[in-house]
């Protein structure tokens, strides 16, 4: 993100186990700040690193446990665009540790609450050395994105694929077709040995900007080049203006309604009442449907309860009854009489 600046945590294993929202913002000082300690700024990004760890084991204990609660990184810098970046957990199949059984799932559910924002990019990262057609990073994408309208491919480790292979079909936009491309990183060294013995294919490492191999050339470009950002920004701003506007206009409306809002007036008692009677009888209503939020999973309650009652106890209560003919027909006629009143 930043030049010379590495600060999120690596290792074996699941390493990311709680989102984390990091936003870049230009600055003429370089520091970082977090939420939760946002008093403190930090100028050693090494302590960056250390703090993030800290605060993932915090919540999620030192057991590779996960979290869907975010942690909230600043970073002030003059070499970063003003950018919102969110580095989610990768997906994890088998449980380890402190994780749960459905680990998959509830990462999965993690990621889509983020990427499920028709205002998000998606970065779609990739290892080329495993069947990028079965990408977990992809296929998530594709579900929430199927026209792949903001997804953005990345593939890593070109440099490690075996010998004969390469990411060309991919790195072209042919196998996965994606409207705003796929770019490519190597995983380490300066130079790219596409003449080594038994290589029959170019096999592109692709430095994270650009690679000065003109075999590397057409797949060479920044991950998220700056007219990428910008043209999202452009078609993505109307409907935001236009929610925000519509967000404004209520907030107003109910500023206006409580500018003169006194707790001791007696107009407001009754207006409150009346509410909380009105949501009462929403609530009850519903629960008699079986439309409410909450369903009762132990026994049978509401409309059920009453329909069962009907069905199977009420006929045979009225067979118990005693009464006498006669007199329950006088009874009845003068119902059905009183009943129209002054009609």
């Amino acid at each position: 993100f930043i030049p010379s600046r590495d600060f999120l945590p690596r290792g074996s294993g699941i390493v990311t186990r709680r989102p984390l929202i990091l936003q870049l913002i230009f600055s003429k000082t370089e520091y970082a700040e977090f939420l939760h300690c946002k008093s403190k700024k930090f100028t050693d990004f090494d302590e960056v690193r250390q703090e993030i760890e800290a605060e993932t084991d915090r919540v999620t204990g030192t057991n590779k446990g996960i979290s869907p609660v975010p942690i909230n990184l600043r970073v002030y810098s003059p070499h970063v665009l003003n950018l919102t970046l969110i580095d989610l957990p990768g997906i994890t199949k088998v449980p380890v540790g402190d994780q749960p059984q459905d680990i998959e799932f509830q990462i999965r559910d993690m990621i889509l609450q983020f990427i499920s924002r028709e205002s998000s990019l998606i970065l779609a990262v990739t290892p080329a050395n495993m069947d990028l057609a079965n990408s977990d990073a992809l296929k998530m994408a594709k579900e929430v994105d199927p026209q792949g309208l903001r997804t953005i491919g990345v593939i890593t480790k070109l440099d490690l694929m075996d010998e004969g292979t390469d990411a060309r079909d991919v790195l072209e936009n042919k196998l996965l077709p994606l409207r705003r491309g796929t770019g490519g990183t190597r995983a380490g060294g300066t130079g790219c040995d596409l003449g080594a013995p038994g290589v029959t294919a170019p096999v592109p490492c692709v430095p994270l900007g650009h690679c000065a191999c003109p075999l590397c050339a057409p797949w060479s470009c920044p991950v998220l080049p700056p007219q990428q950002l910008t043209n999202h920004i452009r078609e993505t701003l109307p409907s935001l203006r236009s929610k925000l506007q519509s967000q404004l206009l209520s907030l107003e409306k109910e500023v206006e309604e409580y500018k003169n809002f006194r707790p001791d007036d007696p107009t407001r008692k009754t207006k409150a009442l009346l509410q909380m009677v009105q949501q009462f009888g929403v609530d009850f209503e519903k629960r008699i449907e079986g439309s409410g939020d909450q369903v009762d999973t132990l026994e049978l309650s509401g409309g059920a309860r009453i329909n069962r009652i009907f069905h199977e106890r009420f006929p045979f209560e009225l067979v118990k009854m005693e009464f006498d003919e006669k007199d329950l027909r006088r009874e009845i006629s003068y119902a059905i009489k009183n009943i129209h009143g002054v009609r």
